[in-house]
């Protein structure tokens, strides 16, 4: 078996699986959010007013995690009403991972999971987030699920599934100085379309996934969702565990795949002659090489987003920016508070607001355009998030460009679309 059908065999008490099986499996973490948090809650007060069951009690509060990062700061009445519907239901149910918006650390949920050592390898971990698969990359299976799916699991600690078949993506080689694992991952979409994944496990190995760091794994898990993919996943390595470690988190039971692991089919990459590269409007598929696309005129860069605004992120943007003026509307949102503490403390927020940018409190809101930054009709963006679907990002007529961290820093200082090499 692989890694995800050992995890799937271990959640549901089985010796054997294989793809196809369908399983009731026991689940290990629980994460919900402030517009699925209230999507959950309206189902509980459903199933209680239609008399199915009582609702007093979840199966385990301490298998639930909660994070407020969608709406903060709260854009309205209704976003401001979700995160007291929150606080009321984590208290009522003694739900105690509460990461609260204006108390502490707190931050995007798929950020959290990670950087609070909240989901550890081998576990079966599910939110109420499609970008859930983003902690795949710490060898846990994670996927995304509906509210009334998470409902269930709130009570009752287990859920079916199917055992999804599984695409490999073996990656070889050191990827090039200007190049991220955003790149990567574009590339990988651009290749097999947004359709690509669907419904499969997209596992990712090879010497190129031994020489990236965590956070840069992280980012290729991410966007597994942009390829339709129930998961994404990576087998865990030693800088997993001193990841982990640095967390607080020690103890773990890690799978790996069986030496005779079977996948639906191989990709392989050799990632030393990748450029950088550009999802073009309307959709993460639409890929090409910035190089071939520069000159585009942009009214604003965003930085931020699960997808790229982690602290690694940061800092191949201060590099780019250290000693330069951006020349377009530049928005940099850390992924979580301890990112921007540790940013602050290294100098990173000096560079940013030196450069004119204007960094802002860790939040969704841009990225799927509620708040923080939408934008307007006709505007043209480029960005570090995940997708770019007409009115992702505000209105329907606006254009947004998908790009590393790098590409959108140096766009930010020439006001086009412009690879890092030419600065």
């Amino acid at each position: 078996m692989n890694i995800t059908e050992k995890i799937l065999a271990r959640a549901s008490g089985k010796d054997m699986l294989e793809p196809g099986d369908v399983i009731f499996a026991n689940v290990d973490k629980i994460m919900l959010h402030d517009v699925s948090g209230p999507g959950v809650i309206k189902t509980f007060e459903k199933l209680e007013k239609d008399g199915v069951v009582k609702v007093d009690k979840l199966f385990d509060p301490s298998m639930v995690w909660v994070a407020e990062d969608h709406f903060v700061p709260s854009v309205d009445k209704i976003s401001a009403e979700n995160i007291v519907q929150l606080s009321k239901f984590t208290k009522k149910f003694g739900i105690t991972k509460h990461f609260k918006y204006g108390l502490g650390q707190y931050g995007i949920c798929h950020t959290l999971s990670h950087e609070e050592g909240l989901v550890s390898p081998g576990e079966l971990y599910i939110g109420g987030d499609s970008h859930t698969n983003t902690t795949g990359a710490l060898g846990a299976f994670a996927c995304g699920l509906g509210h009334t799916d998470v409902a269930y699991v709130l009570l009752n600690g287990n859920l079916w599934f199917k055992v999804p078949e599984t695409l490999y993506f073996k990656i070889n080689g050191k990827l090039p100085e200007h190049v991220m694992a955003k790149d990567l991952i574009l590339k990988i979409i651009g290749d097999i379309t947004t359709e690509g994944g669907a419904g499969y496990a997209m596992q990712f190995g090879g010497n190129g996934i031994s020489d990236m760091s965590v956070e840069s794994r992280l980012t290729l898990t991410n966007m597994t969702t942009e390829a339709g993919a129930k998961n994404g996943i990576i087998e865990p390595d030693q800088k997993v565990f001193d990841y982990l470690s640095e967390r607080g988190v020690t103890e773990y039971d890690a799978v790996y795949d069986d030496d005779d692991a079977q996948y639906k089919k191989t990709y392989e990459y050799d990632v030393t002659e990748l450029e950088p590269l550009v999802a073009k409007p309307f959709s993460p598929q639409n890929v090409s090489v910035v190089q071939e696309t520069t000159g585009i005129e942009l009214d604003k860069s965003y930085i931020g987003s699960c997808t790229g605004a982690k602290y690694e992120d940061l800092e191949a943007v201060a590099k780019i920016l250290k000693g330069k003026k951006v020349k377009i509307r530049t928005e940099i949102l850390p992924a979580a508070i301890s990112i921007y503490k540790k940013a602050t403390e290294n100098g990173l927020i000096q560079i940013f607001i030196d450069a004119g940018a204007v960094v802002g409190p860790p939040t969704c809101g841009a990225c799927c355009g509620a708040h923080m930054g939408v934008l307007a009709k006709d505007e043209v963006c480029v960005s570090t998030t995940n997708r770019n679907f007409p009115g992702r990002m505000g209105h329907v007529e606006s254009k947004t460009y998908l790009t590393s961290p790098l590409v959108a820093a140096a766009s930010a200082v020439t006001g086009k679309l412009t690879d890092p090499r030419d600065l």
